[in-house]
């Protein structure tokens, strides 16, 4: 049996903590047959120091923060609550715990210099805070899950259910993390790609922001990057470096992002033909555009027809 203390800093968000708690009792009550393979224990982590002795748990979980802005995350991370609970995870993993986080939570576990070397995720719309602050951290924004153990960190908010399904699988096993995900009617998720907003991320940066605007005006046309970084008066080198500072991706990805964001958006409203479609987002060839859109979303344009 695995020990497990859930960490919920004051405010936390109410789902990330119940999504652990329930993912949990599942695993327990699946197993009831056998010895349930979790004992869990509820620590609350607020303004007013409390110390708390985790040396007798093995995993540490800590739910997202509940911070629906990057300055109200910055603000709490200077919090008591926070500064106490970073404290607590570095002891207790100065002790051997795991820890595993998701969403703004990751920031604690960096902030406490638990990430660094390692690899990492955390909400995509944060990203750009996370690598400016924490450089030594190698971020995959795109990754839903990172089990990078003895740590494990996830995305967005409700990729804590991807996070508990990689606890189960890691502390009792594959065959128990499906039955949970089947239970609770969970699908597997592998990527953030598709869910992240690339005008919000390109609208933390002037030129960048720019950058969408121009390449959304010229989709219908080929163009070279260089062509890109032009419109909005940087370098070449320095447009890709903003870009992936901004964005995460190379200025390839950029655009091409954009043209298949399109794409899906002429795919979901109007009954245009895929080859007409394709050209409208600068591709020659139709097959260009079913090649991208089926290894980025593992489905064929026709997956994303309105329904009849």
């Amino acid at each position: 049996m695995t020990k497990v203390a859930v960490v919920e800093i004051e405010k936390c968000m109410a789902s990330s903590a119940a999504i652990t708690h329930d993912v949990l009792a599942t695993a327990n009550r699946i197993a009831a047959r056998r010895a349930p393979p979790f004992e869990v224990t509820t620590v609350r982590c607020g303004s007013r120091r409390r110390d708390v002795d985790l040396r007798a748990f093995e995993l540490i979980i800590v739910p997202g923060l509940g911070t629906p802005t990057a300055d109200e995350l910055e603000r709490k991370l200077k919090s008591p609550a926070c500064r106490h609970a970073g404290d607590m995870l570095t002891a207790a993993f100065g002790r051997g715990a795991m820890l595993a986080a998701s969403c703004a939570s990751t920031f604690l576990l960096a902030e406490a210099g638990l990430l660094e070397g390692r690899r990492a995720t955390t909400t995509w719309w944060l990203a750009p805070l996370f690598r400016r602050r924490y450089p030594d951290v190698e971020l995959l924004p795109e990754r839903m899950v990172v089990a990078d153990w003895p740590i494990a960190t996830g995305g967005a908010a409700m990729a804590q259910m991807d996070l508990m399904l990689a606890i189960v699988n890691r502390f009792a096993g594959p065959g128990l993390a499906k039955a949970c995900a089947n239970y609770l009617l969970l699908d597997e998720r592998r990527s953030q790609a598709p869910f992240m907003a690339l005008t919000y991320l390109a609208g933390q940066d002037a030129k960048i922001a720019r950058a969408e605007k121009w390449v959304r005006d010229n989709i219908a046309r080929d163009f070279a990057v260089e062509e890109l970084a032009r419109a909005v008066a940087l370098a070449p080198r320095t447009f890709a470096r903003r870009v992936a500072a901004t964005c995460g991706v190379s200025p390839i990805q950029f655009v091409q992002r954009i043209r298949l964001e399109t794409a899906r958006f002429l795919l979901e409203t109007t009954r245009l033909p895929v080859d007409e479609i394709a050209r409208q987002v600068g591709y020659a060839e139709p097959s260009t555009l079913r090649r991208l859109i089926r290894r980025d979303t593992k489905h064929s344009p026709g997956h994303f027809r309105p329904v009849a």
